[in-house]
């Protein structure tokens, strides 16, 4: 597991590790050779331009320079300031590098003009770090788009010139990498969208630091694989449908059956034992035509052939049998859906998923959530959460971890689906790093809704559920894209491809000494 931390964070740990006897000029020697061998694994030959900037970012560059230098390759450096003029320790590997006999051009005009950048097989762009903020400066990204017109190999240090590393945030014009050595610890920058999507592959490298050291407590964090595998717990041999977990789904309306049949088949694929489906009458023949393991179960109807307030009743009589309750896909916000999914949130006792429509009822009834005891997990996109917040979207987005939070608990977990999910509960929060934009289509997130009930259902907590279907619907996605490609990926496919995840999950686990 490793931590993400924002830009504070980061240098706070750098203090630490420095105060633990690593100096600063050993950091960054470190850093250097880190990116230095990075550009020889990826580029083996052909020259090397290092472009760097005014700050220690800069000075990462000047060592990566200095060793590529010794390692015999055609390397040169450009520099927007004089070595003389860089803060410690960066002037003092600035003046290793020249001593060493590294080419050395230094532009302090706002436009360097392509011809620095010409013929370079590899660039290193080591312009910008962690604390600056955006917008960039016009001369920094005649910088950026001299280097892009290059179309050299582009090696970032720590993050690529024009992403934060707080938010996210991509100024336009940003540097995009092929790519990211991120150095000491990973920032929210690298797994958080649009600006994780400029990092291209992201290489962390600790700078030789243990990881007690680099372990700051209550960050977000992202898992490894393994990690994910010790949650998708092996059946018994006397394992039998009931042992399995029993999920409830109750979803779907005239206008929309088929996000009933899509989260039923992710519960049922994700392993559930026996997954029911309660749905409105008038869409029980078209949900059975399309079910054949799972039971449907014909619930009170209005006339716009939605839930009415009565089914409240039946659910939660229901709901005395089941592990889990899926609740909201396709149930539409008529005036008896909101009312039977406001009901069912107060009176299930049982572990729920509250996603889409059941989310969207809950607007100005908060409270009904808040009073829950019982395992819960809210799936929301960001337009359902900004509206139970009241927010806007771009509030949201903005701060992903912080806004999911907000209505997390020791009991209750909030997934807020995108690129990076973030799910945030019992005292954690797990940016996601497996997807694909071929899981940007309609019905995905129904899937993902089963599939924690699952989990649930086999009891799992509410975070553990809530991070390992994101995580396997993440790989399903993958999986299905390499099959079918994005552009051709529906979430009729997804079911079929929560299996081929799970087998990569289940070859990740150690196995066992006989």
């Amino acid at each position: 597991m490793e931590r993400v931390l924002s830009a504070e964070q980061a240098v706070v740990l750098e203090g630490r590790v420095v105060a633990a006897g690593v100096s600063l000029s050993t950091l960054m020697r470190r850093a250097g050779e880190a990116v230095a061998r990075e550009v020889m694994a990826r580029v083996p030959s052909g020259g090397v331009v290092v472009a760097c900037g005014p700050g220690n970012n800069g000075g990462d560059g000047w060592v990566a320079a200095e060793v590529l230098h010794a390692a015999g390759r055609d390397v040169r450096l450009i520099a927007m300031r004089e070595p003389s003029d860089l803060p410690q320790p960066a002037g003092a590997a600035a003046l290793a590098a020249l001593q060493a006999g590294v080419r050395v051009t230094v532009l302090t005009d706002d436009d360097p003009g392509p011809e620095p950048f010409a013929g370079a097989e590899c660039i290193v762009d080591a312009l910008l770090g962690t604390g600056s903020r955006l917008p960039l400066r016009d001369s920094v990204l005649t910088w950026c788009e001299r280097i892009l017109a290059a179309g050299a190999f582009v090696v970032s240090v720590d993050l690529p010139t024009g992403v934060d590393a707080d938010t996210g945030a991509l100024n336009p014009g940003a540097l995009t990498a092929d790519v990211t050595v991120a150095l000491l610890c990973l920032k929210r920058g690298h797994v958080t969208y649009p600006g994780a999507g400029a990092c291209g592959e992201i290489v962390l490298d600790t700078l030789g630091v243990d990881d007690e050291l680099r372990d700051v407590p209550g960050a977000p964090e992202v898992w490894e694989e393994r990690e994910f595998a010790r949650l998708l717990l092996p059946l018994q041999p006397d394992a039998h449908k009931n042992s399995r977990g029993r999920v409830l789904v109750v979803a779907g309306s005239g206008r929309y059956p088929g996000a009933a049949v899509l989260a039923a088949r992710g519960a049922m694929r994700a392993g559930a034992g026996y997954v029911t489906l309660a749905t409105p009458e008038p869409v029980v023949g078209v949900a059975q035509s399309h079910l054949v393991a799972a039971p449907v179960v014909g619930l009170p109807s209005s006339r716009t052939k939605a839930l009415s307030s009565g089914a409240a009743t039946v659910v939660a009589d229901l709901a005395h049998d089941y592990d889990a309750v899926v609740l909201g896909p396709g149930l539409t916000l008529t005036d008896g859906a909101v009312a039977a999914a406001r009901q069912i949130v107060a009176q299930v006792g049982v572990p729920l998923v509250i996603d889409a429509d059941a989310l969207n009822a809950l607007v100005d009834a908060e409270e009904l959530i808040l009073g829950r005891t019982a395992p819960t997990v809210m799936t929301p996109h960001p337009g359902e959460l900004a509206r139970l917040l009241g927010s806007s979207v771009s509030e949201v987005q903005s701060d992903r971890v912080f806004s999911s939070a907000r209505f997390a608990s020791r009991t209750r977990t909030v997934v807020l689906k995108g690129a990076g999910t973030v799910t945030c509960g019992e005292g954690h929060c797990l940016i996601n790093t497996s997807g694909t934009p071929a899981l940007a289509t309609a019905g995905s997130g129904d899937v993902l809704a089963g599939m924690v009930g699952a989990f649930l259902a086999r009891r799992l907590s509410s975070f553990e559920a809530g991070s390992l279907a994101t995580y396997l619907h993440g790989l399903a996605g993958e999986a299905a894209a390499e099959d079918l490609t994005e552009l051709g990926v529906t979430a009729e496919d997804l079911p079929a491809y929560i299996p081929v995840a799970m087998r990569r999950l289940l070859e990740a686990r150690p196995t066992r000494r006989r």
